[in-house]
Formats: structure tokens, C-alpha cells, sequence
């Protein structure tokens, strides 16, 4: 049997992006795949550095692998690379590196973000358990005590038994969620996105809702949308006045998914608590009132693929390499009518 010709690729991403997820193992791997000229990895089109013999090289190029610190792949740059089909993302969204032209050209595009997805989710079932149990917001409290216990009760009561759990929007991400906070006893997870059949949530353990069912039954409102014009400040002041007393807001997924200001006002009055992985803006001024209050955690976009968990999102790129030398359908294609409605 004839073995499949190797395709030119070569990798293009931030520098630490590239260090961070091409070992020695998988750069192995890359190489038995694709056809590599020396640098395998380039930072981007428009260095000044990048003489004659990369310019050769982008001309041959069938693949590109890229990632977080691609530039964005404009007319001009593609005219770099007349052979390119396919471009394998070695991250999440596609959409700050995809441009009209490049739609135009017909090239395909495949992104890793399901890969990506389940450490965002391994953190958002960890935020659901600690808002249940208030555990960030007592900490907190406890930090401000010399000595005693805070007073437990001031943030709601503590449980993860026979809460009820709001899901806005059943993305990559959104659907683990569901599935893995039914390992709690006796949850009901609720499920708001418009563009879901309702059988496909229940399917995942969840019940479709519209966002003004969901709001007012909630324990934990967590957000998993994508950031698109009409999801700007979906979760404003209307949406946060509906939540019970010391519901627990989660945001892993963009922070201008939430009204910020709207936000602060009511977690001032210790009414509900947040839990953000993301912010808008991002980071949050020194300033922000979200930073002292005792009832918000606020972290650096950890939720995900950091560390060890790179690999993880640059084996399923590779495997999509692996596909298209092969001749087979791409496991992750992206459309630009994907981009529609997703990240």
C-alpha cells in the first residue's frame, strides 16, 4: 500500500505558545506527518526577519498549524501562500485568525477548542461545588477575622444537595457542564439557548428553559455563551434583579457577557455572589470594587488549558493532521456559518 504523501506545513503561533505546546515527542510526531523546512515554527507573515528562504517555504505550504499569537490571516498574507488547504488551530476560536478572504479561498479550518473545553468545565463544576458550600466568599471572611469563624449563614445557606443549576448556553462547554453536575444529589439543571432543540439538552440531563424561567429558580447561574454582538450584556441589571438572594453567578466563558457595572451594584450589597474567571474589561481596574468584596472571587482566566493540558489540545491538532494526510473528514471542522453562532 502506498504510503500518503507528506503535506509542507509549518507552525505558526506566539513563541511561548509554541514552547508551551511542541515537546520533543510531538514535534516527532509533526515531523512523521508533514513535510518541515527549517524553522519549523515561525512567529508570524510580516517579520522583517523572515528572508527569502521562509518566503520560499510560505509559497510551498499546504497546512499551517497555528495557535494563541497567530496574526490574522488577511488577503495579503494568504497571497503568501498560494497552496494553502487547511489551517489546524491548536487552540479554541478560530475567529481572530479567519478573515473573508481567507473564507473565499476555500481553505479548511479546524479548531481544537473541544479539547480545550474540558478543563473550562473541570472549573466551572469545581466553582458550582465551592458556591454551594460558599467556600470562596468565607474564605474571604475568614481572612478578616483574627481568630473565631465568620458567621456562616451570611453568604446563604450551604449545600450542593438539591440545587438547582442555570446553564446559559449549551456550547462545547455548556453540554459538559450538564452532563457532569449530575453527579450532585438530586440536581436540576436548567438549560437557556435559543438555538438548541429542547430533546438534545434533555438528552444531556438538562431541561430547556427561557432565560426569565431560569433566572428566578436558580442556586448558580453559569455562563457559557458565546461572545457574539447579541450576547453583549445578556446578564444585565434586569437579569441579575431577577436572581434569588445569594445566588452564585459563575462567568468562564467572555466577560462581556455580564453587564460589569450592573454587577458591582448588586454584589455591593452582598445580595448575590460571582465567581469570574473573565471580566470586562480584562483584567479589571485596580480600582474595581470586585476585587474587595468578600462575596467575589475574581481569578486570571485560569479556567483553561494551562501547563500539562496543553499537550492535550496540540495531540487533537495533530490528530487532525493525521486525518487530513489520510484523506479523511476533519473531526472539527470549522465553517464560517459555525462562527454564526459560536465561539
Amino acid at each position: 500500500m502506498t504510503s500518503p504523501s507528506k503535506p509542507e506545513a509549518i507552525v505558526v503561533m506566539g513563541r511561548d505558545a509554541f514552547e508551551s505546546q511542541f515537546d520533543a515527542r510531538r514535534l516527532e510526531r509533526l515531523g512523521h506527518l508533514a513535510s518541515l523546512g527549517n524553522p519549523i515554527w515561525i512567529p508570524g507573515f510580516d517579520d522583517e526577519s523572515l528572508d527569502e528562504s521562509i518566503a520560499e517555504r510560505l509559497s510551498t505550504v499546504e497546512v499551517l498549524l497555528t495557535g494563541w499569537g497567530a496574526p490574522q490571516l488577511t488577503g495579503p498574507r494568504l497571497d503568501k501562500m498560494p497552496r494553502l488547504r487547511a489551517m489546524l488551530h491548536c487552540a479554541g476560536t478560530i475567529r481572530p485568525q479567519v478573515t473573508d478572504a481567507f473564507w473565499k479561498r476555500g481553505i479548511l479550518a479546524s479548531s481544537v477548542a473541544e479539547a480545550n473545553s474540558i478543563p473550562v468545565a473541570e472549573f466551572t463544576l469545581a466553582a458550582i461545588i465551592f458556591a454551594g458550600k460558599k467556600a470562596p466568599f468565607l474564605a474571604a471572611d475568614a481572612r478578616k477575622h483574627q481568630g473565631g469563624w465568620p458567621d456562616l449563614g451570611v453568604h446563604g445557606e450551604l449545600s450542593n444537595r438539591g440545587r438547582t443549576i442555570g446553564i446559559v448556553g449549551f456550547s462545547r462547554v455548556g453540554r459538559r457542564v450538564v452532563q457532569q453536575v449530575q453527579q450532585l444529589e438530586d440536581v436540576t439543571c436548567l438549560v437557556h439557548d435559543p438555538y438548541i432543540d429542547p430533546r438534545e439538552i434533555a438528552a444531556h440531563g438538562g431541561r430547556a428553559a427561557t432565560l426569565d424561567e431560569l433566572l428566578p429558580v436558580v442556586d448558580v447561574l453559569s455562563l457559557h455563551a458565546p461572545e457574539l454582538a447579541s450576547t453583549r450584556h445578556m446578564i444585565g441589571a434586569r437579569e441579575l434583579g431577577m436572581l434569588r438572594d445569594y445566588t452564585t453567578v459563575i462567568n468562564t466563558a467572555r466577560g462581556s457577557l455580564i453587564d460589569t457595572d450592573a454587577l458591582e451594584a448588586e454584589c455591593r450589597t452582598g445580595r448575590i455572589n460571582a465567581i469570574l474567571d473573565v471580566t470586562d474589561p480584562e483584567p479589571l481596574p485596580a480600582r474595581s470594587a470586585l476585587f474587595d468584596l468578600p462575596n467575589v472571587m475574581v481569578t486570571p482566566h485560569i479556567a483553561g488549558s494551562l501547563g500539562s493540558e496543553l499537550y492535550r489540545m496540540t495531540d487533537a491538532a495533530l490528530d487532525e493532521l493525521e486525518r487530513y494526510v489520510h484523506g479523511r473528514p476533519l473531526h472539527a471542522e470549522v465553517s464560517s456559518d459555525d462562527l454564526e453562532l459560536s465561539a
